[in-house]
């Protein structure tokens, strides 16, 4: 069973983007004063985290009406490539194991077993009732995230780093443009994926980081390096001894 995560980045405009840039030293990027707005693309993505593959179109806009002829096309794809539907309802290919529907073992009668898990965030258009239906037909669980939990869908996590790529320090001139560099960027990516995975090596790195720091007691400040305690002479040494007695 494969897991994919859904998301449409943007819109990104045909503007001078801050970041570094491959000026030749001495002379740095000149960016234009004038503020000229050369139109905006989106970009729609699929991502497989378990693989790093991106399934990725730039668009002008993103309705229901570009969005879901393109994301059937690609899931019946992906469907073509993954193994043929489980004959029997075992653990994890069962909708009532993913749908917390009052009503979700009906489902399991009713539809295909699962064959793909479908993550993406709980815009209305996610929730209309062809594409839901036409998901569960071919098996396709979409699991909503959570109001203000989009950071579950690691799709915007490799959305962040192709735009980065793609427009970081560069100036598009027009949307084509931008539409043209995200797409080559989708294409560079997916000659050499990275996996994703949660508490990989840059959540690891980051825990490192935690680790070396200090919490001082009482507010939410932190120290390289612990602070040493100052040691009080023991109570009955102050009282048994020669020289308090003196």
């Amino acid at each position: 069973m494969q897991v994919w995560g859904e998301d449409e980045a943007g819109p990104y405009q045909a503007i001078p983007h801050p970041g570094p840039s491959w000026q030749p030293m001495g002379e740095p990027a000149r960016q234009p004063h004038e503020y000229l707005r050369g139109g905006t693309a989106k970009l729609l993505t699929l991502f497989r985290p378990a693989t790093g593959e991106v399934r990725g179109k730039p668009v002008d806009h993103a309705p229901n009406t570009v969005l879901h002829p393109w994301l059937k096309e690609q899931l019946t794809a992906i469907l073509a490539q993954c193994p043929p539907a489980p004959t029997e309802l075992t653990v994890g290919r069962r909708w009532s194991d993913w749908d917390y529907h009052a009503e979700a073992r009906l489902l399991d009668e009713q539809v295909p077993p699962v064959r793909v898990l479908l993550v993406w965030d709980n815009l209305k258009g996610h929730l209309s009732h062809d594409i839901v239906q036409w998901c569960a037909e071919r098996g396709i669980v979409p699991l909503y995230t959570p109001l203000g939990g989009s950071w579950l869908n690691m799709t915007e996590s490799v959305q962040r780093i192709l735009v980065r790529r793609a427009l970081e320090g560069q100036h598009p001139q027009t949307a084509d443009e931008v539409k043209a560099w995200l797409a080559a960027t989708v294409e560079g990516w997916n000659a050499a994926p990275t996996p994703f995975e949660w508490g990989g090596t840059r959540w690891r790195r980051r825990q490192c980081a935690r680790d070396r720091r200090h919490a001082l007691g009482g507010s939410g400040a932190c120290t390289r390096r612990a602070v040493a305690r100052q040691r009080r002479p023991s109570v009955a040494g102050c009282v048994n001894g020669d020289d308090h007695e003196k």
